[in-house]
């Protein structure tokens, strides 16, 4: 939505919303050592942010914040409070704005220390391994199962021989965040399986994080991913492919007979099971050639400098009944089938140096 749609109600509640996000951060970024500046909503163009020293100001952009994803407002907030941490707390002031201390204030917290614009999309970055992913799953759609199931298990091993060799190079990798699918109030059971799926396989980290949702004047959840921009656009995709095939499965299987309640979750979980099994099972296959997926340390380590502060939150498994397992049956017969192109809507943010 436009920021003329904006409400006097909503635009003071996003406000708020900004104060509640420079709160956080300071805490699990900044240590707390920050000092509550004025926020503002601000009308200048061009001008995404700024920290204004003379009157210890944060000014946001106010289109940004309401027609951008939240996860752009979070950057740029973040940005800002780095300036005023390198102003207030290492009083640096003989440097340019953007200087050494900055920079490393910056690199210490996985801040995007770009000066101006938007952070940068990770869709802008791509390597010939993506393209030559995409073109595998493409051939994927093969009316032949035999050649699509083929097809799929060769982009799996080619994005596995790329990761593990980058990784054992120690390759110098920049790494971006992605949010991925529609912010919700509430993360039901197959979401967090399709997280586990993602993470597990598609060489990247992911955490639910809390977005602000301008326009609704509410929080929601929502999943990031974070990686190398190759690995989130593959992943991104997936995510998407597997939301939309789930449901269409869900479709055909509740046309079929009588359903109940629950029964759409519980299919789901299974689809989303199903699938998760089949990737392992592939994942075993390629071990047997060698390629043994060691976890990125460098990007672990960004995370964590990201994420300092995080916890973790066990909930009870969804009833398997005949839905849940007519779903899993569903999702061991999928087939990533569908080609990518650089123009799919990556909404990937750069996090700074891997």
């Amino acid at each position: 939505m436009t920021v003329e749609a904006l409400t006097a109600d909503l635009e003071q509640a996003l406000v708020r919303a900004l104060h509640q996000e420079w709160r956080d951060t300071n805490w699990f970024l900044f240590g707390n050592l920050l000092r509550p500046p004025v926020l503002s909503l601000s009308d200048a163009p061009g001008v995404l942010g700024i920290w204004v020293r003379e009157t210890r100001e944060i000014r946001i952009q106010r289109k940004m914040a309401c027609e951008e994803p939240w996860g752009v407002v979070e950057e740029v907030l973040k940005h800002e409070m780095a300036h005023q941490f390198v102003d207030e707390v290492l009083g640096k002031l003989d440097e340019t704005a953007h200087g050494p201390a900055f920079r490393k204030v910056c690199e210490e917290r996985a801040i995007d220390p770009g000066a101006a614009g938007l952070p940068r999309a990770a869709a802008e970055a791509q390597s010939r391994v993506f393209e030559r992913v995409s073109k595998l799953l493409a051939l994927a759609g093969s009316a032949n199962q035999h050649e699509a199931e083929t097809a799929m298990a060769k982009a799996q091993e080619l994005m596995r021989a790329h990761n593990v060799e980058a990784v054992q190079a120690r390759t110098q990798r920049r790494y971006h965040f992605e949010r991925l699918g529609t912010p919700t109030r509430r993360v039901h059971e197959p979401a967090r399986w399709l997280a586990r799926i993602i993470a597990d396989h598609f060489f990247v980290e992911v955490i639910w994080v809390q977005v602000y949702l301008p326009h609704q004047g509410v929080r929601a959840q929502v999943l990031e991913a974070c990686g190398a921009p190759e690995n989130l656009a593959i992943a991104a995709y997936v995510h998407a492919f597997l939301e939309q095939t789930a449901e269409r499965l869900w479709r055909e299987h509740k046309g079929n007979g009588k359903v109940r309640g629950q029964d759409r979750l519980r299919f789901i979980t299974g689809v989303m099971r199903g699938f998760k099994e089949k990737l392992e099972s592939q994942r075993v296959e390629g071990q047997g050639k060698g390629l043994v997926w060691v976890k990125d340390g460098d990007l672990e380590r960004h995370m964590g400098r990201r994420y300092p502060r995080t916890q973790t939150v066990r909930r009870a498994g969804t009833t398997k009944n005949a839905a849940f397992h007519a779903g899993r049956a569903a999702g061991q017969g999928i087939v990533l089938n569908k080609p990518m192109t650089s123009g799919s809507g990556s909404r990937g943010r750069l996090l700074g140096p891997g």
